[in-house]
């Protein structure tokens, strides 16, 4: 999946991993851009009696970095409160909840959102040098899970609600939402299997639809609105796209105090020291496709200006040998391509140059750093394609990331060679490059046309198994 549960450790500690993250020019406000971080992979409705919540001791980071170095000059934080009215019932709620104060709401979420502008880096202290920390918003509150018709009988009120209009010009929400991801899980992880394909595999069976395995799934959601002009790196809104300040790095990211002591008999926890980055995201799929299981916990410790180390990773990609193997006969230009993947380079480490594809740059110079890199003097697509660049449409991915964009098909035809004419103008890529397909298309209700874009979360008594 897009990185739930990529990673050893972070399977063990779903509040903070995370598992999408999203960036594009909102299309119904192009004045401001739109990023989602997405936590708490693979939530069942049915989630009673301890429904999903953020974790209360990690702090949610989203960076931006403007001016091309790997390194964020931009930082909202978000931090979240438990509140329990009753601790001496097992209940979420004792009655319906019919707002975001209701008495019958026992175990609430609140959190505070800053942002910080970073002047720099202190290793040596081990932490960011700040020209000044901002607290926009505090005690804000989140939406209850998705219940059922009697808890949560208007759900979609009590999510307008939360909604949050912050005097400082950003727009917030954090709760609960339908997964925007689509895959086809349980084909891909059985060997590379896709259904529809699944006639020229090694072990052949005959072609099927994909299955959306996280169709029926929520997660938890931060949402953040921010005009073009408090990110650009002057303060103004670009409109030439060939322009370098028009490309913003983008990731997510979540930390936890560097110490943690816990007294099970008295039931007490206590915390300390720094905060260390347990999970980051820029990319879809990198840590999951990209870097192999043994360095996969060492990459979600370390920033997008570390990544020159995993550039191997990207420049010979282990799936684009597999693939061949997996699919005999199907890519014979594939098997012969052994030179480094530049294409996948500028893809994923610096954006895509000026000069490839016309009218489109998204580069952020020579620094090898995972980012979502997104170009926002392209105005949203009116009519989007799911294969963003691959289908000719400038807004989509890699060009930041819509919450619709086919990201898994898109990066299986980059990795099975489609994309490498882009540096190499002479390689013909193998026609099984250009129908590779999941089969998988998501279903009404999965995205809503405004802030926060994915849809409402599924409710656990009406869930399918």
């Amino acid at each position: 999946m897009s990185s739930h549960r990529e990673a050893p450790e972070i399977s063990k500690d779903p509040v903070a991993d995370n598992t999408d993250t999203y960036a594009f020019v909102s299309p119904d406000r192009p004045d401001t851009v739109t990023i989602l971080t997405n936590y708490v992979p693979l939530e069942n409705p049915p989630g009673g009696p301890n429904f999903y919540e953020f974790g209360e001791d990690v702090l949610y980071s989203i960076y931006i970095d403007n001016d091309g170095d790997g390194k964020a000059e931009i930082a909202y934080e978000f931090q979240f409160a438990t509140e329990l009215r009753n601790p001496d019932t097992f209940l979420y709620n004792t009655g319906q909840i019919a707002s975001l104060d209701d008495p019958s709401w026992n175990k609430r979420q609140f959190y505070t959102v800053s942002r910080t502008d970073l002047a720099g880096r202190t290793q040596d202290a081990g932490e960011d040098a700040r020209r000044g920390t901002r607290t926009l918003g505090r005690h804000l509150p989140s939406p209850p899970c998705n219940i059922g018709p009697r808890s949560t009988p208007d759900y979609a009120a009590l999510a307008d609600a939360a909604v949050h209009e912050l005097p400082s010009g950003e727009t917030v929400f954090a709760g609960q939402r339908n997964e925007g991801f689509f895959v086809d899980l349980g084909s891909i992880f059985d060997l590379g299997d896709l259904r529809p394909l699944q006639n020229l595999h090694l072990i052949a069976t005959s072609p099927a639809m994909g299955v959306d395995a996280t169709a029926q799934l929520n997660v938890h959601t931060i949402a953040l609105r921010v005009p073009i002009e408090h990110l650009t790196r002057d303060g103004s809104v670009p409109n030439d796209p060939m322009s370098a300040k028009a490309v913003l790095g983008i990731w997510g990211a979540a930390s936890r105090r560097k110490m943690r002591i816990t007294d099970g008999a008295n039931d007490e926890r206590a915390e300390g020291g720094p905060w260390v980055q347990v999970s980051r995201l820029a990319n879809p799929l990198f840590n999951e496709l990209i870097v192999p299981l043994g360095d996969k916990d060492r990459w979600n410790a370390l920033e997008p200006r570390d990544d020159k180390a995993f550039a191997k990773y990207v420049e010979h990609p282990e799936l684009a040998g597999l693939l061949p193997v997996l699919y005999p006969g199907a890519f014979p230009h594939l098997e012969g391509l052994t030179a480094p993947r530049a294409d996948l380079v500028a893809i994923l480490l610096t954006g895509l140059p000026a000069g490839l594809i016309p009218g489109f740059q998204n580069s952020t110079g020579k620094v090898l750093a995972d980012l979502l890199r997104l170009n926002v003097a392209i105005p949203p697509a009116r009519s989007p394609d799911p294969l963003g660049l691959l289908g000719d449409d400038l807004a989509g991915f890699p060009n930041g990331r819509r919450v619709a964009d086919d990201v898994v098909n898109i990066e299986l035809r980059a990795v099975a060679g489609l994309t490498y004419p882009l540096i190499d103008a002479g390689f013909t890529p193998d026609a099984a490059a250009s129908a590779l397909t999941q089969g998988v298309t998501p279903g009404p209700d999965r995205y809503q046309d405004t802030f926060p874009y994915l849809g409402l979360p599924h409710d656990g008594y009406s869930a399918a198994p």
